[in-house]
């Protein structure tokens, strides 16, 4: 049974409250969200429950560099600053969450796996044991399996089934999607929400993640790339036929522009990233010759603000996009679904929001292009409506999507803790947060 289609006594579907951490290399931010049943067919597809922010929260990323924890103790002061604000606002407390897991280690790969069904109907009892061979060949990579996902189902050799239950046949086979990452960056990221005493419901890779937020109607069933540059990352998705069958990463993203613009003015990353916010393009236009750029002057050396063309700036940001971009093509001119996905391409993540981005990947790209971001949720606050907040509304569409059994998810409890708890469970809490 689905985890999010579960049913009560009374046959009807629960409303959840579900919680998700969005841990990144220029933010971490965590939704408490409520989903509650919904009864009727919209165009974004994945979504059987409405969703609705309870409670959130915000913090700049610190000890995270590309999707890798770098520093243990600050990245855990972080997670906990954003889960408590999270937690105030909604007036619950959270035990376990759902959280992103994206680094360049980040490997997609394809496995087929056959069983025997004797010419008799296949049962659902058949499709469990060709998935579960398919997970037993997936877990014996040397690396650990973030997703372990079908893609279609085969019969008698008849391939590209969706669906074979009651056909009847004598070999069953699947093909399936799995995505694997390095041992070592996942265990310290698990390490890193326990020690804020969370524990980890599942891993989700960020690709797959940020796809399922921004795809509408049949998009994903006709073919779609997702890009998402992040800070520290550039993330792609590939969906074809309602699947998610391809995923890869980039060490690269936004926060690299901001560091070649430091670099090429002399000035410090917070200017930088101020310069790129207010006046960054990855276009020239002709008058950016004739409009100059003030910088504010060096306090250690005490020479006055210096002037410079805006059309330098726009250099400094075209190159970096320009290799962003290329690099993208490559990795998905490699992942044999370039002639399958046809032309139609999502760009999200905070990185699509600088001026100009678009029309440089519909040229290097050669795809027909949006701009896509967070749909289908409730209660979010302004600041969390654009691109950059993809990857941790794609979280709450997970579960929904997944099909992972009830019981293998806890949740948050109902109340804030002060709210019903005892004296000695109070007690319980102030050692666990002292200690």
């Amino acid at each position: 049974m689905s985890m999010m289609s579960s049913i009560n006594s009374a046959g009807v579907r629960k409303t959840r409250l579900l919680t998700v951490l969005d841990i990144g290399s220029s933010k971490i931010a965590c939704i408490i969200a409520r989903l509650r049943p919904l009864n009727h067919i919209q165009h974004l597809p994945g979504r059987t429950y409405r969703m609705e922010v309870l409670g959130f929260g915000v913090q700049r990323s610190r000890g995270v560099k590309s999707g890798v924890i770098i520093d243990l103790a600050v990245a855990e002061q972080a997670v906990r600053l954003a889960v408590d604000a999270a937690e105030r606002m909604a007036g619950l407390i959270v035990d376990s969450v759902i959280v992103n897991f994206s680094c360049r280690g980040m490997k997609s790969s394809h496995i087929a796996a056959e069983v025997p069904v004797k010419g008799h109907a296949v049962t659902m009892r058949d499709i469990r044991r060709v998935l579960s061979a398919g997970s037993h060949i997936a877990f014996h990579h040397d690396r650990p399996v973030i997703h372990s996902l079908p893609v279609s189902f085969s019969l008698d050799g008849e391939q590209n089934m969706t669906d074979p239950q009651d056909m009847i046949g004598n070999v069953l086979g699947v093909d399936m999607h799995i995505v694997t990452a390095d041992s070592a960056p996942l265990r310290n990221l698990e390490h890193c929400i326990n020690r804020a005493h969370l524990s980890v419901e599942r891993m989700v890779a960020t690709p797959f993640a940020s796809g399922l937020s921004i795809l509408v109607d049949d998009e994903a069933e006709l073919g779609a790339v997702c890009i998402d540059i992040g800070g520290g990352m550039t993330t792609m998705s590939v969906f074809n036929k309602g699947k998610f069958v391809f995923a890869d990463s980039l060490a690269l993203g936004g926060n690299h522009i901001t560091l070649d613009i430091a670099h090429g003015f002399s000035i410090s990353i917070e200017e930088a990233e101020r310069l790129k916010v207010m006046h960054g393009s990855a276009l020239s236009f002709g008058a950016d010759d004739r409009n100059i750029i003030t910088l504010p002057p060096l306090h250690t050396t005490g020479d006055g603000a210096a002037q410079y063309p805006r059309s330098m700036l726009s250099r400094i940001i075209r190159a970096r996009v320009e290799e962003i971009l290329e690099l993208v093509r490559a990795r998905l001119g490699c992942s044999n679904f370039g002639t399958v996905i046809g032309k139609r391409l999502i760009l999200t993540g905070g990185g699509s929001q600088l001026t100009g981005l678009p029309e440089v990947a519909r040229r290097i790209l050669s795809r027909r292009l949006r701009i896509g971001r967070p749909l289908g949720i409730s209660g979010l606050p302004d600041i969390a409506r654009g691109g950059a907040f993809s990857t941790i509304v794609g979280l709450l569409i997970y579960p929904q999507s997944a099909g992972f059994d009830d019981q293998k998810l806890r949740f948050i409890s109902a109340e804030w803790p002060e709210a019903k708890e005892g004296r000695f469970q109070r007690v319980g809490r102030w050692l666990r947060e002292s200690f």
